[in-house]
């Protein structure tokens, strides 16, 4: 997370850029990493609605993709709203750390003066350009697992380790896929289509409907730019 004013600055700017969302400094989500069964009598607390035995791994990201917090030690079975809630990164913000910078989730957290949702059912204008933005700007957490596990296929097709070793070799990658994104070895965007993290396709197809809505609120952007 950054950890300087400055820092701060720069990363809400560069999510600001994305949807004019402000304020933002990460997008927050979990994802499913593929393990082996633990074999243990908590193994079906590992096992998700797929069927599959895989860690609940929640990260932040900024507007670049880069991976700025990472928990992964939760089985499936915890909820995206326990793993943050028990997270140190939730202290940090609880005790006003990042000052009145913000992070967007999606409607699996609680609203708080530091996180943001989407508005469930938008009657509004407003509200519909509200969650366009929201949206737009949080994409990028769930574009961010659909390139860690196109890079490291070993999250997505399983691991047969113990579970602290799973949890290592989990943070491990996320270190090195922020190096490979600094160094700018990016992965197309061709070649992560269709990568899921067990929760929804990267890309989600969308009815002609959606698009127009999609192209029009994208209008009302760019004309208050």
């Amino acid at each position: 997370m950054p950890s300087t004013p400055e820092e701060m600055r720069r990363t809400s700017l560069t999510f600001y850029k994305v949807a004019k969302f402000p304020g933002v400094i990460g997008a927050t989500d979990c994802t499913h990493v593929r393990i082996q069964s633990p074999g243990t009598d908590q193994a079906e607390n590992y096992r998700n609605r797929k069927g599959w035995f895989s860690i609940h791994v929640q990260t932040v990201v900024d507007a670049e993709a880069r991976i700025t917090n990472i928990v992964a030690r939760w089985p499936r079975s915890t909820h995206d709203a326990t793993i943050f809630n028990n997270s140190r990164l939730y202290r940090r913000l609880e005790t006003g750390e990042f000052g009145n910078n913000l992070l967007v989730a999606d409607g699996g957290y609680r609203k708080a003066e530091y996180i943001v949702t989407p508005h469930l059912n938008p009657q509004t204008g407003e509200e519909q350009l509200y969650n366009y933005s929201h949206i737009s700007t949080r994409n990028v957490v769930e574009r961010s697992y659909g390139i860690l596990k196109r890079r490291w296929p070993v999250l997505s097709m399983g691991m047969r380790v113990r579970i602290h070793t799973a949890q290592s070799i989990i943070v491990a990658c996320a270190v090195l896929h922020n190096i490979a994104m600094n160094e700018r070895d990016y992965v197309p965007d061709d070649e992560i289509d269709g990568i899921n993290d067990g929760m929804g396709s990267l890309h989600e197809s969308v009815t002609d409907r959606d698009r127009l809505t999609r192209e029009y609120f994208h209008g009302l952007l760019m004309a208050g730019r």
